[in-house]
């Protein structure tokens, strides 16, 4: 499956740098790229794209905008030099943040996301409530959204409100991370920081004191370690 990718960026340097890393790779096809956003929103409302590498500062029309100006979004990777951004753009449901200058290997982890989101929207799971058990998130004043519980990845406290990433998505809702965790089951969800609930069979690997989770290392609270450890020891088991 070829994967379009569209590059828009007001700096051609920065262009060229994910274009570079993009032209060996034979799944992913840069369709376009564009340093006035405007050409680029032009092309993504008549072309199909599947994926948007996207700068924040942008003369005319910054990224922040042009993200609240589609309709039906392709997934959307952030390539910007400031990082300060990135909680909000995450609430615009973009599926990853890559900071300038980027490297490949990080490039390589959001590439991995792009792929796994486009193959679960090709082979949605099967609605089926008895083996696949879900539950509803407010995400705004009228609309509840299912969620699988088998499509949660991490859970991560923002003061007031919880990040909630899945295997398809990412939403941002009020609670708090205790009482969110509380609606999970034990055997499958584990506090493993005051800011972090993760599920435990997403968890690729344990070093030191983080978990990594989809390529992103999620730190272990001092409190929370041992309990953590043999919980994780106990479900290899």
């Amino acid at each position: 499956m070829k994967i379009n990718c569209l590059i828009i960026d007001d700096e051609p340097l920065a262009i060229n740098v994910i274009k570079n890393y993009l032209e060996p790779l034979e799944n992913f096809e840069v369709v376009n790229t564009f340093s006035n956003p405007i050409e680029g929103l032009n092309f993504v409302k008549n072309n199909k794209v599947d994926v948007i590498f996207l700068d924040i500062n942008m003369p005319v029309l910054d990224g922040i905008n042009f993200i609240k100006s589609l309709e039906d979004p392709p997934l959307l990777i952030i390539t910007s030099a400031y990082s300060q951004f990135a909680i909000e753009t995450y609430e615009l449901d973009v599926l990853d943040f890559l900071v300038k200058p980027i490297e490949f290997p990080r490039l390589m982890k959001a590439l991995n996301k792009i792929s796994k989101r486009l193959e679960n929207k090709s082979n949605p799971t099967p609605d089926n409530s008895a083996e696949n058990p879900f539950i509803f998130i407010k995400i705004d004043k009228k609309r509840m959204k299912k969620i699988f519980l088998n499509e949660i990845l991490v859970i991560e406290s923002l003061k007031d409100y919880l990040k909630i990433s899945t295997l398809t998505g990412k939403y941002i809702i009020h609670s708090t991370l205790s009482d969110f965790t509380d609606l999970l089951p034990e055997r499958n969800f584990l506090r493993i920081h005051r800011s972090y609930t993760v599920a435990i069979d997403k968890i690729d690997a344990v070093e030191g004191n983080s978990v990594e989770i989809e390529g992103l290392r999620y730190v272990i609270g001092r409190s929370y370690m041992d309990h953590v450890k043999q919980k994780i020891l106990n479900s290899a088991n």
